[in-house]
């Protein structure tokens, strides 16, 4: 074998796996989105199926030679072809460790766990999602031992979805949060609160997502390439490579906040994902490095952007536009503050930015405690409405809003919420970085995010995977390490802003 036809090889692989990955993204979306409500089964059984081919082909005698080949032959590839080898090293590692009939069996129960966690949600009945839970984390334990017997298990998959982080770094990281962040939600509780009835009433869902489009227009969005739908829970997927984007939104008559900041927060993700270089596509390097730096960018719109002062002003003439009679004697300040509004409570992702944080701690602790078996899955809810109280002072008044809120455990993303707060924390460092090149109050008051985009494309998204999260960052802060100061600092000046 040469180089080059290994080279050529590798990249027909991965050709072939992008449009695998394309039609399992098109069943997952559709099974989140407009499927019927008891198709799960033969969306599972094509699902499984595709992912066997997929097993296949990534751990297939020639794969495996073409990437030992190419290891062996570092010294003669490029930058992007040495991050490639090394992605497609760990992949094959995983998926070599894992016997076949495990790996498709699982992709079944996700599915299967999916379907199932929807009816339990909209029945308030978690003893019928619980034996699926159960099942995902004896078998995401069973494949970290798998893959890395020698790594605590859920160190394994925190390290999956952010590459480097380990429970080490989310102690010191929610110690911080608990020590700097708990005072100051206790500081606002102590003031007036802010009058929020403005976002509530009637909003008609027809309305909403003539606003929600143009809320995607107003951030960048290309509609040719990003579409918009609705589900249960908010998500943003790829499908087969960076050029074709879909974000979801919930859309609540009674709260017209929620499907606006669910389509920025998608929004982020999305203009992250569309902004890899095109030379990417088709690729393992296509597509955000890792899940904290893509929540920085969802968590930058939704509330470091879309909450400040000037997008308000900006988009408020076109919110009296559309809801005139709604919104009639409301001004934008009154909107502002309401966007803005501390108060502990029970939903995560329609908390405030201050105790935001504090909801990805409760289930950062939970999955701590499963991992390590001080819990068992029957304990959750219990366990869910004690931290509930103790770190937010609110109690929990039932399952639906509770432990089964979250779409992910039942999608097997164990290990994903810590990046929720770290990434939140990464954007306001991104913000103080960015500010030194252009003014970005500026320039959303006039409603041009064509400099804020290019910083981020040039930062961050245009990389893709190409470089680990340790290189992003380095790149993003300037050679600055990591501090969650920032993150503190521009709490406090929203709330000094917010509760004058």
């Amino acid at each position: 074998m040469d180089i080059k036809t290994a080279k050529e090889t590798l990249l027909k692989m991965q050709d072939k796996a992008s449009a695998y990955e394309h039609a399992l993204g098109l069943l997952s979306f559709d099974g989140q989105t407009t499927a019927p409500s008891k198709t799960a089964s033969n969306r599972a059984h094509a699902i499984e199926i595709l992912s066997e081919e997929i097993y296949k082909l990534t751990t297939g005698e020639e794969t495996v030679q073409v990437i030992e080949f190419l290891n062996e032959h570092r010294e003669e590839l490029s930058e992007n072809e040495l991050r490639m080898v090394d992605i497609l090293r760990k992949s094959l590692k995983y998926m070599q460790s894992i016997p076949m009939e495990e790996y498709l069996a699982y992709e079944r129960l996700t599915v299967e766990a999916g379907e199932a966690w929807r009816e339990a949600k909209a029945n308030n009945d978690f003893n019928h999602f619980a034996p699926f839970l159960e099942k995902i984390y004896e078998t995401v334990k069973k494949f970290a031992a798998y893959v890395s017997p020698e790594m605590d298990p859920y160190d394994f998959w925190l390290n999956e979805f952010e590459e480097g982080l380990t429970q080490e770094f989310c102690e010191e990281f929610f110690g911080q949060v608990k020590s700097r962040i708990v005072p100051l939600v206790k500081s606002v509780t102590e003031k007036k609160q802010v009058d929020d009835s403005c976002l509530k009433g009637t909003f008609d869902e027809i309305k909403q997502e003539k606003f929600a489009r143009y809320l995607m227009d107003v951030i960048g969005l290309d509609p040719e390439h990003v579409g918009l739908a609705t589900t249960e829970h908010p998500f943003t997927t790829s499908l087969g490579s960076h050029l074709d984007e879909r974000i979801t939104t919930h859309y609540y008559p009674e709260n017209v906040s929620y499907s606006m900041y669910s389509v920025v927060h998608e929004g982020g993700h999305a203009l992250y994902d569309t902004g890899s270089d095109d030379s990417l596509a088709y690729s393992v390097l296509d597509g955000g490095v890792s899940m904290s730096i893509h929540e920085s960018q969802s968590r930058f719109y939704e509330n470091i952007i879309g909450r400040s002062k000037p997008f308000i002003e900006l988009i408020f003439p076109k919110m009296k536009e559309i809801f005139p009679e709604e919104l009639k004697d409301v001004t934008a300040d009154e909107i502002y503050k309401a966007v803005n509004k501390v108060e502990p409570s029970f939903i995560r992702t329609e908390a405030d930015e201050v105790t935001y944080s504090l909801h990805v701690l409760v289930r950062y602790e939970l999955e701590k405690k499963l991992f390590r078996n001080e819990i068992e899955v029957r304990d959750l809810p219990e366990e869910w409405r004690k931290l509930y109280k103790e770190y937010l002072g609110v109690d929990v008044p039932d399952d639906t809003r509770g432990v089964l809120q979250d779409v992910h455990w039942s999608d097997g993303l164990i290990g994903y919420f810590p990046s929720y707060a770290i990434g939140s924390a990464y954007g306001a460092q991104f913000l103080k970085k960015m500010k030194e090149d252009i003014d970005v109050d500026a320039c959303v008051a006039k409603g041009d995010f064509a400099l804020i985009n290019k910083w981020n494309r040039e930062h961050i998204w245009k990389y893709g995977s190409s470089k680990t999260p340790k290189e992003i960052l380095n790149i993003a802060l300037g050679g600055e390490p990591f501090s969650l100061d920032y993150y503190v600092e521009y709490l406090q000046k929203k709330i000094e802003s917010v509760y004058e």
